[in-house]
């Protein structure tokens, strides 16, 4: 691990100043940044922690949502009775992913910033990788890539954003509140990740040295409709293939709002305007769930070994649309 220099900020314009002067990386609970530094494939010049900025607070809102601190951790949001009765689709998110010990330590805002688990990208002794190190190439691409992207991909990058509760997050359409020196603004969670494109090395559309400080959630249509489904290889402690994250409004049968997302097919959470399309107006029944199931996957462009992600695509969001209709 290279050697850096470590300032523990006494606030928030504290670390933004520190970050500010060192170009550093702000370190929280440091479940993904660490391993990253261990590995090599993170080697930055300085430390910012912000662990002790009082950024730990969950509390509602005067519109009817909540706020939630972006050093809260990751055990706190899923078990907090605000966020369980009124926003269960992120519960269930949360505790589908990592392990109990992780939780306690990884927080909100690292939650958002954590990075692909591709494998070309983990490993440094893999030279061809574009967002580790732009221009040397995608060794996915005709590589292993039975875990990559089915959308929004490019011959740059195919690699998947790997958190759980961003997915929920994207159906709940939260916004992510961000400070600099330069002042504060907010940004739809639809907006905070980026597609590779020609620059795979941006994960989002943070600006050097912004903070993350909060992440807005507005009140909630899915307290009693919606689901999380994550696939996945093995039950403990693994990444989706595929997961659907789904919330439905429901009024004497009918759907009368919807919203789904799928993780682990792109690198942002991917809504599906079109399967929620087929949902509105309609029954909410096994007929109408097919339908929309049926086009949850169009304009997917599958690599030579992720097919199989299609049909398990639609079978999960039915699945998913099935447990939300059923959740009471």
């Amino acid at each position: 691990m290279k050697t850096f220099d470590f300032h523990r900020a006494r606030d928030v314009d504290d670390a933004l100043a520190a970050a500010d002067t060192t170009g550093g990386s702000y370190y929280a609970g440091g479940t993904n940044l660490l391993d990253l530094m261990k590995l090599g494939v993170a080697q930055p010049s300085s430390l910012v922690d912000i662990g002790r900025l009082g950024l730990v607070e969950i509390a509602a809102t005067d519109n009817g949502g909540i706020m939630i601190g972006s050093g809260v951790t990751n055990s706190a949001i899923a078990n907090h009775h605000l966020v369980r009765t009124q926003y269960p689709v992120l519960s269930h998110a949360i505790l589908s992913g990592a392990t109990t010990q992780l939780r306690n330590m990884a927080t909100a805002g690292g939650n958002l910033m954590q990075r692909t688990r591709c494998p070309y990208f983990m490993d440094v002794t893999f030279p061809a990788c574009n967002k580790r190190q732009p221009g040397s190439g995608c060794s996915a691409l005709d590589g292993f890539n039975r875990e990559h992207a089915l959308f929004g991909a490019s011959r740059s990058c195919v690699a998947v954003h790997p958190s759980d509760m961003a997915v929920a997050l994207s159906i709940l359409e939260a916004v992510v509140h961000v400070r600099s020196r330069e002042g504060a603004r907010s940004i739809a969670i639809s907006e905070f990740f980026r597609l590779p494109g020609d620059q795979p090395e941006r994960d989002n559309a943070l600006l050097p040295g912004e903070l993350i400080v909060g992440v807005e959630l507005p009140p909630s249509e899915y307290a009693y409709h919606s689901w999380y489904l994550k696939v996945r290889d093995r039950h403990s402690y693994a990444f989706a293939l595929v997961s659907v994250a789904v919330g439905m409004t429901i009024d004497d049968g009918t759907v009368t709002s919807a919203a789904i997302a799928l993780g682990g097919v792109a690198a942002k959470p991917w809504r599906l305007p079109d399967a929620e399309a087929a949902l509105v107006g309609n029954s909410a029944d096994a007929a109408t769930f097919r339908r929309a199931a049926e086009v949850a996957m169009d304009g997917a462009d599958a690599l030579s070994q992720n097919q199989f992600k299609l049909d398990l695509g639609r079978h999960s969001v039915l699945r998913a649309l099935h447990r939300a209709h059923t959740r009471r």
